[in-house]
Formats: C-alpha cells, sequence, structure tokens
C-alpha cells in the first residue's frame, strides 16, 4: 500500500472546480466492513443474494466464506470520499467502468485512493471532475475500481447560503 503525504490527504472535493487540477490525489482513512454492514445492507436494497447472506453456503462457493456486496463496497467508498459538508460539490455526475477485481469479506479493512483524472467545464460556474478511485484493502489489494464524475462549483460557497 503506497503512504501518502499529508498534503495528498486534503479532501478534493472541498476544493472549487478552478482549484483542482488534473494528478491531484488523496487518500482516505480507513472503514471496517462487518457483519452488520452487509445486513443492513441486504434489509435496505432487498439484495438476499446467498453469498451476502447465507453463511454455509458460502462456505460451499470459490470464497469459502460470506462476500461483502460490491455494490455496499463502493457506496461505502463514497462515505469514506465525499465530505458531507462540501459546498463545491453540485451533484454526482455519475460513474464509469465500476470493476470488483477481488472480493470484501467481513472484517477487511478498505480505504480509498482517488486521483483527479479529467475536468470538463460545464458553463463559467461549474465543472466535471473526474476521480479515479481505488478501494483498497488492509492487505493491499484492490476490490473496488471506477471513474466517479463529479459536478463542481467554480467557486466554493459559504455553508448554509
Amino acid at each position: 500500500m503506497r503512504e501518502f503525504a499529508l498534503s495528498e490527504r486534503y479532501p478534493i472535493l472541498y476544493k472549487g472546480y478552478g482549484e483542482i487540477s488534473v494528478g491531484d490525489r488523496q487518500a482516505t482513512r480507513g472503514r471496517t466492513i462487518t457483519d452488520g454492514d452487509i445486513t443492513s445492507w441486504c434489509a435496505l436494497t432487498g439484495d438476499w443474494f446467498y453469498l451476502h447472506t447465507d453463511a454455509e453456503a458460502a462456505k460451499a462457493s470459490v470464497f469459502q466464506q460470506v462476500v461483502a456486496p460490491g455494490i455496499m463496497v463502493f457506496a461505502m467508498a463514497t462515505g469514506l470520499a465525499v465530505p458531507a459538508d462540501s459546498t463545491a460539490i453540485i451533484a454526482n455526475y455519475g460513474s464509469d467502468s465500476i470493476r470488483y477485481p477481488h472480493p470484501t469479506f467481513v472484517g477487511d479493512t478498505i480505504h480509498l485512493e482517488v486521483e483527479v483524472v479529467a475536468k470538463d467545464d460545464k458553463g463559467d460556474d461549474r465543472g466535471v471532475v473526474s476521480l479515479r478511485w481505488q478501494v483498497i484493502n488492509q492487505n493491499g489489494v484492490l476490490v473496488c475500481t471506477s471513474v466517479l464524475k463529479v459536478l463542481v462549483a467554480r467557486e466554493v460557497p459559504a455553508y448554509g447560503v
């Protein structure tokens, strides 16, 4: 796992579109996946696929244990990287190329490594920032990768205004 300097940990999405540069990077804190996370996710989404919910059947699978839903891992990455109080973010613009090259299991601790890979002006006051997201587990294994696109204000407005 690559170590990030403190300056690389500054959340990109607190910055206005004009302050963000292709090549900007950050790493997030970690988060450990629990059995309760999976059960809650399945209850909220209705995704009761046996590999997520049936420990005995999962033991007989290629994974030999319960697997966290991939889209849950992707969603949790959002919670790690998107600041709840960022006024720079106008909207989620979409995601491309979501892949889960390795499974995530109960007890895995994930973090997110983010890099700005493209910018696209959308007028004088905003633009779309494309972020390469790489969700990494405690062993340095890539478990989810995607390109997230976020519509960002050129200038950061004050909070609550």
